[in-house]
């Protein structure tokens, strides 16, 4: 902890409370000003299975996990056996009182002796590691008091009790303390946030009235945290009976003039890809955040990939354009999701945000977001002029057709899966199928021109340059600055939309470098591929991770050594 960061992994099964610790500890830190990254690795079950909540708390920012422990919370024997190698020289282990492990630096709780009842039991594991690093007292003591005070003073008061006499207990075990968290300066008003609440922030701030969904891990919380402060906004959200539904009722919502959003995950996108092309038939803004996991099928429900790319760009039959973001930080899952809507609206077209299990369950501690320095986002045209000529889907030269609402005037607006003629209705014209496949095309031209530039950093003309996208983000930045430590020059390009692509805002960082890396969570660099066929350049080199865990530094360090290209030839 001396340079002023802790690294603390609390494992155990899961209905054992190690998410109600974790949460509790960190919404702590973060109201005493530390800076935070939380990684939850979890199995596919209600109870039992090996679980996982790891908080990095920093008095700076901090962008990624780490594969290394300064404190391992074990609630079972199963973390010990799994865990202790993590655990740095000097580390420290909190265990309970009957698991088996000697040590210098192991601290047993006595849980029965500091709580009243296990119901406690939780509030003592708080007190206890809230000590050991040494943070103060009266910040989780602020937190029971603001958690449990609607259940009444006598539960607030029994929850201190434990939280002092744990705090104090582990306080006497002067043997086993770490050099505490540096002090910070009293922080200013800050949010705990994961990816998929950013979402649904952003999407809030852009107007969205309407979200249909199927519950599938790890994309549902978008569509919980609009349902659970939705109301107020005068947003409706509808569990739909699958996800086919899910996007088709999406549509409906759009066509009547609600701004929509549709979370799922690669399975259920799977199911979505005939109303996607729907979408693109009847030129309807909608916003698809499809929060990647690996596949294929079912896959591992609960881990992380990044292996969608390639989904959510060729979904679809016949051709008609979309965007993609692929946010990096929570903040950017914010903005861009903003972004996203702007650009459907726009354009006219389906636009997706990536996600991943990593960031959907990942807490961070944020800024307050200013929505006063948000830009306006697009809307349809309310004007109703020339109502008797108005015609659905004019051909223009941008493609982009005057878009209006049904029964917001005396405009008759059409809309139909067929090929259809400007005013909507059905043909089988081909001089008339020809112009509006082209004119449909043309909006991606605009698209192309709106596209974000990616965000380099680092050296100039680097000896490497490391490429990457969407969640992959920190971890590289952190690889790139371990890597100037040891002398050498690096660049990092991270790309935050990954399609449309503008060659000719990253062609010099390609070319400029000594040698060229890809990095992203899948096991065929489909990143890699896209920008070879966007740009000309093949990246050769690749760092790829398809095991289900995140990126971290070391794991990047690690593979740079051995990098391969990808499995083409099966």
């Amino acid at each position: 902890m001396s340079d002023g960061s802790v690294n603390i992994l609390i494992a155990g099964e899961a209905g054992q409370g190690l998410v109600t610790v974790g949460e509790l500890l960190t919404k702590s830190l973060v109201r005493s000003g530390y800076c935070v990254h939380v990684n939850q690795d979890y199995q596919s079950r209600i109870r039992g299975g090996h679980n996982t909540f790891a908080i990095r708390a920093a008095t700076f920012p901090v962008e990624a996990p780490v594969d290394e422990v300064d404190i391992l919370v074990a609630l079972n024997q199963e973390s010990i056996d799994l865990h202790r190698s993590q655990v740095k020289e000097g580390g420290l282990l909190l265990l309970g009182e009957s698991l088996d492990l000697d040590g210098e630096c192991v601290i047993r709780i006595p849980f029965k002796e500091l709580a009243p009842k296990p119901i406690f039991y939780n509030v003592a594991a708080l007190g206890a590691l809230a000590s050991v690093i040494g943070l103060d007292r009266e910040a989780p003591a602020a937190l029971l008091k603001k958690t449990f005070g609607k259940k009444g003073e006598e539960i607030v008061r029994q929850n201190l009790e434990v939280l002092e006499k744990s705090y104090d207990w582990a306080t006497g075990q002067g043997r086993c303390r770490l050099a505490p968290l540096p002090p910070v300066e009293p922080p200013g008003t800050r949010l705990m946030l994961t990816a998929n609440q950013a979402i649904a922030l952003g999407a809030m701030a852009a107007g969205v009235k309407f979200c249909s969904f199927y519950p599938m891990t790890p994309s549902t919380s978008v569509a919980l945290t609009l349902a659970a402060h939705g109301p107020k906004l005068g947003i409706m959200v509808e569990q739909a009976e699958d996800e086919i539904a899910a996007l088709n009722m999406g549509l409906g919502a759009a066509f009547a003039g609600a701004r929509t959003i549709v979370p799922t995950s690669g399975g259920g996108f799977a199911l979505m890809v005939e109303a996607l092309s729907l979408a693109g038939m009847i030129e309807q803004p909608i916003i698809i955040a499809l929060i990647q996991r690996p596949g294929p099928a079912t896959g591992l429900p609960t881990r992380t990939e990044q292996g969608d790319l390639n989904l959510a760009l060729y979904a679809g039959h016949g051709d008609f354009p979309r965007a993609i973001f692929a946010p990096g930080t929570v903040e950017d899952f914010f903005s861009l999701t903003v972004r996203a809507f702007d650009q459907a609206e726009k354009w006219q077209s389906p636009v997706f945000v990536l996600g991943d299990q990593y960031m959907s369950d990942s807490y961070r501690s944020v800024a307050p977001f200013d929505l006063d320095a948000l830009p306006a986002v697009a809307g349809p045209d309310l004007s109703d002029d020339n109502a008797e000529g108005y015609e659905r889907f004019a051909v223009t030269v941008n493609g982009v057709s005057p878009r209006r609402i049904p029964g917001f005037g005396r405009s008759l607006v059409l809309a139909d899966s067929d090929e259809h003629t400007p005013d909507g209705h059905i043909t089988e014209d081909l001089a008339v199928r020809t112009a509006m496949v082209e004119k449909r095309l043309r909006k991606g031209c605009g698209l192309h021109a709106d596209v974000l530039p990616p965000e380099y950093s680092g050296d100039t003309h680097p000896d490497l340059l490391l490429v990457n996208w969407g969640t992959s983000r920190g971890a590289v930045l952190e690889a790139a600055a371990m890597l100037r430590a040891q002398g050498k020059t690096v660049g990092c390009l991270h790309f935050s939309q990954v399609w449309p692509l503008a060659p000719e805002s990253f062609l010099l960082e390609l070319k400029g470098a000594k040698e060229v890396v890809c990095v992203e969570g899948n096991a065929t660099g489909q990143f890699a591929d896209l920008l070879a066929k966007a740009s000309g350049v093949r990246i050769q080199k690749l760092v790829l991770r398809y095991d289900g865990l995140p990126f971290t530094a070391q794991y990047i360090l690690d593979k740079l050594g051995t990098v391969s290209e990808t499995l083409r030839c099966l």
